[in-house]
């Protein structure tokens, strides 16, 4: 018997996410994948999943799920009320689980042991928002099967992990590309001011409310590459962090991209909330 679960709600945004589409920019193909990788395969490690497993992307909360079979499971990410956090607990047939609003952070991954079984597309179940790849974002009324092949259980009760920051969140940012289209009164702007993040940030980008960065040059470039952790610089001269899924190709300037190390903290800032980017 296939093990299942019906969607009774969803929330702002639930989307299916895995490890991603890496090494396919060339073809035009962005990576896509969970935004917080580190929550993302913590929750697949605490159920004995896979690295690349497929589990639940969840945006400030809000999922309600009913169990068709017993499920075993995990919340990582930011933190909802009404589940168990950062442990892997059973979820008995007939029983609802549900997400309530995350203290902190934006982001919550549910990974069911065996992982959702859905069609990959180009070798990836996430669902991509920019390119329309992948499935469509969870719907109230899926049912949603989960596989079969899980290695064993970790023996771990729970994982100490800290929550998202609820404060001013600060990340390293290293000079990009186009750092000499910028004066050097922009890159102080940029490493010296608070951003805000705006309410029209998503999975694609981050973009940051504050002073306009002053350029050392007009017009703009030709098309070239993008990569995660982008700071593009469109006319407003704010910056838009890349993220997920952001596009593979951008005409406007890049002047820096965000340490590796903290772009999960990246994924988890809301909107209103505070972001400095230190050198």
């Amino acid at each position: 018997m296939t093990a299942r679960f019906e969607v009774l709600a969803t929330g702002p945004l639930t989307t299916i996410q895995d490890s991603g589409r890496p090494g396919q920019a060339a073809l035009g193909i962005g990576r896509s994948g969970a935004c917080d990788r580190t929550s993302y395969q913590l929750a697949n490690r605490l159920v004995g999943n896979h690295p690349d497993a497929a589990a639940l992307e969840v945006t400030f909360g809000g999922l309600q799920l009913i169990a068709e079979a017993d499920l075993v499971y995990a919340v990582t990410g930011a933190p909802c009320s009404n589940v168990p956090l950062n442990a892997p607990a059973l979820l008995r047939k007939g029983e609802v689980l549900q997400l309530g609003t995350p203290r902190t952070g934006l982001r919550t991954y549910v990974a069911f042991r065996g992982g959702l079984d859905v069609d990959p597309v180009l070798g990836s179940r996430s669902t991509d928002l920019l390119s329309g790849l992948g499935p469509a974002p969870v719907a109230a009324g899926d049912v949603l099967a989960l596989g079969k092949d899980h290695g064993p259980m970790p023996g771990v009760d729970l994982a100490p992990v800290a929550d998202p920051p609820g404060g001013e969140v600060v990340v390293q940012v290293l000079p990009g590309p186009r750092r000499d289209w910028f004066t050097d009164a922009g890159w102080q702007s940029l490493t010296g001011q608070s951003y805000t993040v705006s309410s029209n940030s998503n999975r694609i980008g981050v973009r940051l409310e504050g002073e306009p960065l002053e350029r050392a040059r007009d017009g703009e470039l030709p098309s070239e590459g993008m990569e995660l952790g982008a700071l593009q610089i469109p006319p407003s001269g704010l910056p838009v962090l890349f993220l997920a899924d952001h596009p593979v190709t951008g005409g406007y300037p890049v002047i820096g991209y965000v340490a590796a190390s903290d772009l999960d903290l990246c994924a988890q800032v809301r909107p209103g909330q505070s972001l400095r980017f230190r050198p």
